[in-house]
């Protein structure tokens, strides 16, 4: 005899703390939709996500190497997994909901362009007469209307929380858009989990990432206190650096961060006395929290990141092209929409034809978008 979904959501009562989410309390689907004799709501969403084309792509989809830069660096889909990992581990410590976590990690960059953050901000620039372009409005669109995989609805119809959880994940690099998503509630905690599991994941992993493609130099740790720290605690050093070390250092800044996390959450959550969904809304905006001294040193962190890696030369030559491959592409189309596939020129009875060739090339993968370029510019490349 198969566990059925009420003995699923039994459990989730019985072991989620007072303000986990709670699947059979969900605010629902925006269309009617059965849910299975043996998934939760929020299991069914997660399974969703995962087989939708926009998340096939992101294997493809650049971090911050594009992808052909090499085969070890993270792309958007091992990013997305990372940050799952984390999210899960947060949820569990928590006793929010595991589920919906992953599902919101899994589903949160969806909406990215080719060549991550830097073609993103060029796309905003070819939009910005037409409405702009935001990579999380991006994958609210693609959950909600461009995926087509059911004849009675557009989109995935995933519950709302998870929706609400893509319009309300804020980081660094990400911007709170509410939507139709009441702006003056807080999201679920697992939302609040999903945005601190994607910094924490992004932070730690483009370290990892920069050291080995040599654009850090072992030594430019030394300006970081996280680095300090670990030294200290194992007596390492850069002069001592080689591939086991860097290993090691990312798995220990990891946890370190994820330790402190649950810590502070943990009491946070304990000093506000939040012992409900609604209460945990009720506060109007996210209380997860990392503490002061390892805020402090995340925020040097990030600084050095974006001074000595995102802002490297090696980087900036990689997003330029970037820029200009995307820009070739939306000039083309939008000029002379008969270059457009049959299945997309379809599309333009439909929308704005600036969105239609906007959805196409955000849709698009760091390869097919280099090779989408050459056959439309390079004569001796077949079309």
């Amino acid at each position: 005899m198969f566990i059925t979904r009420q003995q699923f959501e039994a459990d989730e009562a019985r072991r989620l703390a007072p303000y986990g989410m709670k699947s059979r309390d969900s605010r629902g689907r925006k269309y009617p939709d059965p849910e299975p004799a043996y998934r939760t709501a929020f299991q069914r969403d997660r399974d969703r996500i995962l087989h939708t084309t926009a998340f096939r792509r992101l294997e493809y989809k650049t971090q911050v190497f594009v992808n052909s830069e090499g085969d070890y660096y993270r792309t958007r889909l091992t990013h997305s997994l990372e940050v799952a990992q984390i999210g899960r581990t947060f949820a569990r410590a928590l006793g929010a909901n595991e589920d919906l976590t992953e599902a919101i990690c899994l589903v949160h960059d969806l909406g990215h362009t080719p060549f991550g953050h830097s073609g993103e901000k060029k796309m905003n620039e070819l939009m910005k007469e037409h409405g702009g372009f935001n990579h999380q409005v991006q994958s609210l669109r693609i959950v909600e209307e461009l995926e087509e995989r059911f004849p009675d609805y557009p989109g995935l119809n995933l519950t709302y929380e998870v929706r609400e959880g893509i319009a309300k994940h804020e980081t660094e690099y990400d911007t709170v858009n509410p939507a139709e998503y009441n702006a003056t509630e807080a999201a679920t905690l697992e939302a609040q989990l999903a945005s601190a599991a994607d910094e924490t994941a992004y932070s730690a992993a483009d370290l990892d990432d920069g050291v080995r493609a040599g654009i850090l130099d072992p030594r430019d740790l030394e300006q970081l206190a996280l680095w300090h720290d670990w030294c200290q605690l194992t007596g390492n050093g850069t002069q001592k650096f080689d591939e086991m070390t860097r290993h090691r250092f990312v798995r220990w800044l990891v946890d370190v961060e994820v330790t402190d996390f649950i810590q502070t959450t943990d009491a946070r959550l304990r000093e506000l006395k939040i012992d409900s969904v609604a209460a945990l809304r009720a506060v109007g905006k996210p209380i997860i929290a990392f503490s002061p001294a390892t805020e402090e040193k995340n925020r040097v962190l990030k600084d050095f990141l974006y001074q000595n890696f995102y802002r490297q030369y090696r980087v900036m030559r990689m997003a330029a092209k970037a820029e200009r491959v995307l820009e070739d592409l939306f000039s083309a189309y939008l000029n002379r929409p008969e270059l457009l596939p049959t299945p997309v020129r379809a599309k333009l009875g439909e929308r704005d034809k600036a969105r239609v060739v906007c959805d196409y090339i955000a849709g698009m993968t760091d390869r097919f978008a280099l090779q989408e370029h050459q056959r439309m510019f390079d004569p001796a490349v077949p079309v």
